[in-house]
């Protein structure tokens, strides 16, 4: 679950609210140890997202860095091709097949 989890800080554009929730969202869920909370631990579990969230928010308001903002889509493209290396997949569509990947 923790996977899902992206870095936050220094990306150009910022980190939105939708981010910060779903990372702390993917926090609590590992920590809980399950993806869905039964009725009697919802508002516990909503509880500590919405506190990981504000922690998050102040967290990355507050960290100094001299690096220029990373780009979003590059990184993106990034992590597509360490995905596609990862699992043997080619490129996409119409490209040729990763390696292990057979066309029979």
């Amino acid at each position: 679950m923790c996977r899902n989890i992206r870095p936050l800080n220094n990306f150009a554009p910022p980190a939105t609210g939708a981010e910060i929730h779903a990372a702390a969202l993917q926090y609590v869920r590992k920590v809980a140890g399950t993806t869905r909370p039964a009725a009697v631990n919802q508002a516990a579990f909503d509880r500590a997202v919405a506190d990981i969230a504000h922690a998050t928010e102040h967290l990355l308001a507050d960290l100094v860095t001299t690096a220029p903002p990373k780009d979003r889509e590059v990184e993106a493209a990034k992590a597509r091709a360490r995905a596609a290396m990862r699992y043997g997949r080619g490129p996409g569509p119409g490209g040729a097949p990763g390696p292990g990947v057979s066309r029979e």
